[in-house]
């Protein structure tokens, strides 16, 4: 909560682009990927919307989860220790999901794309089967009951209620469902566009973005890190949230942009001649 801006429209920009940087967290990459490439098979209409209902389904979660916090929480205050648990928690995943992708990009052959690695993905394999616009909002609205997504709803909700109530806590998780919402709809096209070239480029364009997930995770697990170690970079840090989370977006955003200039890229002939 002391790294939030006091400021209104500087909170709902942080939202929006805590919103943005979690929709390209490395699970949703995954999970958006295999359901996208399921229905690009059996139900391509559906393929490159996928993204889109993946993540209103999990916003709803978080909107929800935001505005019975906030009605819940008044008199209540978080333990002290949840702030340092949940802090190790995520260094943790991030530094998994940072190797678990350097790996599938080292792991891949010339001939094939780099398909995003995530942890929930792992145990929920089966969700990458659906075909039904409800069942893929339903999955993404599964996703969100994982301690990171709580936990940032449970902030709106905290935050919510400083400003008024309920409605400012709501307002916080439309603001992020719309970040999320606009990087997983993105990337459900494009991994559509992927799969419908499925050339040398495209399958460059996959390892851009998979070494660019995997080496912000490790810098973001990095730089928390060394915040809990250091007090003073901690004191530093103080009041730079939205700096630091536009930079992060930034060198995504970028990534996504070479991805995509990569697999636009004409092919280059191939001389067939004896």
């Amino acid at each position: 909560m002391h790294d939030l801006p006091s400021d209104g429209l500087a909170l709902v920009l942080l939202v929006f682009v805590l919103g943005l940087k979690h929709g390209f967290d490395a699970d949703h990459l995954a999970t958006i990927d295999g359901l996208t490439r399921y229905n690009a098979l059996v139900r391509p209409r559906l393929a490159r919307f996928c993204g889109s209902l993946f993540s209103l389904g999990h916003g709803a979660v978080v909107v929800a989860i935001a505005v019975g916090a906030s009605l819940l929480s008044r008199g209540w205050a978080a333990p002290e220790w949840l702030e340092s648990s949940g802090a190790w928690i995520s260094i943790t995943f991030l530094i998994l999901l940072g190797m678990l992708n350097l790996r599938a990009v080292y792991a891949a052959g010339p001939l094939e794309m780099v398909h995003p690695v995530g942890l929930k993905g792992r145990w929920v394999a089966r969700c990458g089967r659906v075909n039904h616009p409800g069942g893929v909002a339903l999955v993404g609205a599964l996703f969100a009951f994982s301690f990171d997504t709580v936990s940032q709803a449970a902030l709106f909700a905290m935050a919510g209620v400083q400003a008024g109530g309920w409605l400012p806590a709501a307002g916080l998780g439309l603001v992020f469902m719309a970040g999320m919402l606009l990087a997983d709809g993105a990337n459900g096209l494009w991994i559509a566009r992927l799969i419908a070239r499925a050339d040398a480029t495209a399958r460059i364009a996959s390892r851009v973005m998979a070494l660019a997930v995997a080496g912000i995770s490790l810098l973001v697990a990095a730089w928390s890190l060394a915040r809990m170690l250091a007090p003073a970079l901690d004191a530093w840090g103080e009041g730079k949230a939205l700096l630091f989370g536009g930079g992060v977006m930034a060198v995504i955003f970028f990534s996504f942009l070479l991805g995509q200039r990569l697999a636009r890229a004409p092919q280059p002939a191939v001389d067939v001649s004896g």
